[in-house]
């Protein structure tokens, strides 16, 4: 009831606080060597410059820092890309948005009192962005340096360039394996950033603290990652490489890495449907075990972004969706009609799939009221 008026005016100063699109700057600025200090340190740096509580801290993946970060092994061109986008959302599939949590929205009302959802149509902000191009850049360099490494050096052969491999514990693999260490580091830092900007315009709005208005981090997860964690692998627990494309963590209840508010629950996961259907809030069960605490990173696309294009028109789904109570901002419109709705599967009926394989659960649905996209 006090959101429900103001989401204009909050989408429009969040709009014009984060930037966003393709190429656009961040909101901090920072030198080339704070740049890679960040890299190395992840939510650590945030903390210690003021944008993140501890808290925030205790509900992010990892605590928000892989520890094997190496800024030494990401390149020069690399560190010209990222330094200048720390603080961004960018563009694609990448948003954020003011959800509201209907009381029939809710799924298990003790996860969900858990995990801080307790108030009727409660209010809640869903970021989803990642390293921008400092990770794509990261990518790029390695996969240029692997391709002529893998038959010379490696003996191995693929007929696809972007399946460009070393051996993990090669010198190769582990100078990739640090670089990428330093693109999830950025991308904990980058959403860091975003939500400090988020309480902020909250608070200048409604004139009370964030503490005030209860905007408490409920978790970051990661997706598009490769990370080394322990697992039951026939009976024994063993040290693997969990690589997670299109997919994010799931930890089940009774995980030691999991904050101790969280360790009965099990993890908060959160899957992105599209900007007019909605999202969802999941938590981690036992069962995942069988797909090492895997479940999906969101609903995932039925057709193309040139065919989206084709198909949907941005400024008549603007229109739409502000007829459907969702209030949209965005840089582009053409990269708003790739993200139409009808370009994404159907959410409820993905997490339901999920639920029913056991690799997650329902929490709650959570509805679309503001938008911004790059």
């Amino acid at each position: 009831a006090e959101v429900r008026p103001k989401v204009e005016k909050l989408v429009d100063r969040l709009f014009a606080r984060i930037p966003t699109g393709n190429g656009s700057a961040g909101l901090v600025k920072v030198n080339k060597d704070e740049f890679r200090e960040l890299c190395e340190q992840g939510l650590d740096w945030c903390l210690k410059k003021g944008y993140a509580v501890e808290k925030d801290l205790l509900r992010t993946e990892e605590r928000g820092r892989m520890r094997g970060a190496d800024a030494s092994q990401v390149s020069a061109r690399a560190v010209e890309r990222g330094h200048t986008q720390v603080g961004s959302l960018g563009s694609g599939n990448h948003y954020l948005e003011i959800q509201v949590v209907k009381e029939t929205n809710i799924h298990s009302r003790t996860l969900a009192h858990a995990m801080g959802l307790t108030l009727p149509d409660q209010i809640v902000v869903m970021v989803h962005c990642g390293s921008r191009g400092f990770g794509h850049q990261v990518a790029q360099d390695y996969l240029k340096k692997f391709l002529p490494l893998m038959e010379s050096t490696y003996h191995l052969r693929t007929d696809d360039r972007q399946l460009a491999c070393v051996p993990f514990r090669s010198e190769d693999g582990q100078n990739y394996f640090a670089a990428m260490q330093c693109a999830v580091n950025m991308a904990f830092a980058n959403r860091q950033l975003i939500i400090h900007a988020v309480r902020e315009v909250f608070s200048e709005i409604f004139r009370k603290t964030p503490a005030e208005l209860v905007m408490d981090q409920v978790y970051d997860v990661t997706h598009n990652t490769a990370k080394l964690e322990t697992h039951l692998v026939g009976g024994r627990e063993k040290q693997v490489l969990i690589h997670r494309k299109g997919a994010t963590r799931a930890f089940g209840p009774g995980m030691p890495d999991l904050p101790a508010e969280y360790r009965e629950t099990g993890q908060p996961v959160i899957i992105g449907g599209s900007m007019e259907s909605g999202s969802y809030l999941l938590a981690g069960t036992k069962e995942g075990a069988s797909t090492f605490f895997t479940t999906a990173h969101g609903s995932g696309r039925v057709m193309g972004r040139h065919q989206a294009k084709k198909q949907f028109n941005g400024r008549e789904l603007i229109d739409k969706m502000r007829r459907k109570g969702i209030y949209i901002r965005c840089a582009s419109y053409s990269g708003l009609a790739e993200e139409a709705g009808g370009a994404y599967k159907n959410i409820d009926e993905v997490v339901e799939a999920a639920e029913n394989a056991g690799v997650s659960r329902r929490v709650a649905r959570l509805e679309p009221i503001g938008n911004i996209k790059g």
